[in-house]
């Protein structure tokens, strides 16, 4: 999957979006994350998701919506 991964438009789009960003580059360059929002109590998980190939993120319109159902949650706590 590593070098066919270098092959997608999408991969290199990330990449260059990513170039002014600063950091280290020791550690596991293959890994992929992720993003889960997770509901009090019992609701469990209300958002899950992978990254598929590097770049790959969660639109913040999704996100929004799993944080606001848990807002609008009965038993939510106001703070």
């Amino acid at each position: 999957m590593f070098l066919s991964g270098l092959v997608r438009p999408s991969v290199w789009l990330a990449m260059y979006r990513a170039s002014g960003v600063s950091g280290n580059m020791k550690g596991e360059g293959r890994l992929l994350g992720g993003l889960f929002v997770i509901g009090p109590g019992d609701e469990g998980i209300l958002l899950e998701h992978r990254e598929m190939e590097w770049g790959d993120h969660a639109t913040s319109v999704d996100i929004m919506k799993a944080v606001e159902s848990i807002k609008a949650s009965p038993g939510a706590q106001d703070d």
